[in-house]
């Protein structure tokens, strides 16, 4: 029997890396798909064991070019999202465009699967152009190709995220934190090893779920994962709720920056809690168990942002 092709979008992501690993240590034949090879190939060929893994450059949609990638691969996976538009990467373009021509070219190649990560708690965020555009993005892929899976992770962390990191970036320079909607917004953050576990059961058949929201083993609110974040890193901030209207002002000057540290989208993603809907299966009713411990696993890494480092005492 041929092995599987796998096909990465979004290979050189927190994600894609770590799903790169997890999948050539189990001899699948990857294509890792990113818009530089000079600048991500380098890392994405210190994940895989030699042989397994090929590096495909596609600096822009060329359609005709992805078309001959997914004709050629068993398993099509898009890890593809951003968090802010910037010139010509747009909501619409990378969230409902892309899902949508490749779900296109997935039923008329008629590969096996597609896999498409797309967001939990986007159902309900009317006011942002994120949640609307990964859900139409969604909409697509449902119409277009019945084999796909979506699967809806809250926030992904680890040591390679841009979450935790930035936030003790932040949290190590800035005497205060400002809360938004009081910190009262809710997640189920999950750990990128563990939803690379679920990616590989849906590869592997393991699940024929069409839609499943991927959480980790608890509910914490935003200021909860600041507190967590603090005791972490061993720091002690003062923590400011921010009216909303000061909140949408200062996000518009950091909307300036080439990295904004967060915008007028993006707090109104976090007006609406990023848990279960009840609508989709969880991967713990599938039996595919997430259970990282959040505090615990920032541990691990938080004692680059501690006095003294990786010889501090509070060093995992």
């Amino acid at each position: 029997m041929k092995p599987k092709e796998i096909l990465v979008f979004g290979a050189s992501g927190q994600i894609g890396r770590h799903l790169i690993r997890k999948l050539t240590k189990n001899n699948y034949k990857v294509v890792a798909v990113t818009r530089n090879i000079h600048q991500k190939g380098y890392t994405l060929k210190t994940q895989a064991n030699p042989g397994y893994l090929e590096i495909v450059e596609l600096a822009q949609f060329d359609s005709e070019k992805i078309r001959s990638l997914i004709q050629k691969c068993s398993v099509c996976i898009n890890l593809i999202g951003i968090l802010f538009e910037k010139r010509k990467n747009l909501f619409r373009n990378i969230h409902t465009d892309l899902p949508d021509l490749l779900s296109k070219y997935a039923s008329e190649t008629n590969i096996e699967k597609l896999i498409h990560i797309s967001s939990l708690g986007i159902e309900e965020s009317k006011e942002s152009k994120y949640a609307i555009s990964k859900l139409e993005g969604e909409n697509k892929i449902k119409k277009n190709f019945a084999r796909a899976v979506i699967l809806k992770p809250s926030i992904v962390y680890s040591v390679d995220d841009n979450f935790t990191t930035n936030f003790m970036t932040l949290l190590n320079r800035l005497p205060i934190m400002p809360l938004y909607y009081e910190g009262r917004t809710k997640f189920a953050p999950i750990h990128v090893t563990d939803l690379v576990q679920i990616i590989c059961d849906v590869v592997e058949d393991k699940t024929k779920e069409q839609t499943i929201e991927c959480i980790g083993p608890e509910i914490i609110s935003f200021k909860e994962i600041i507190l967590k974040l603090l005791k972490s890193i061993g720091k002690k901030r003062l923590l400011i709720p921010l009216p909303l209207l000061i909140a949408k002002m200062t996000a518009k000057i950091f909307e300036i920056m080439p990295k904004p540290l967060i915008t007028v989208d993006q707090i109104n993603l976090l007006k609406y809690n990023n848990i279960p809907s009840g609508k989709y299966k969880t991967n713990f009713d599938l039996n595919i168990k997430a259970n990282k411990i959040f505090e615990e696993e920032i541990l691990k890494y938080s004692y680059n942002w501690r006095s003294g480092g990786q010889f501090s005492k509070g060093k995992s």
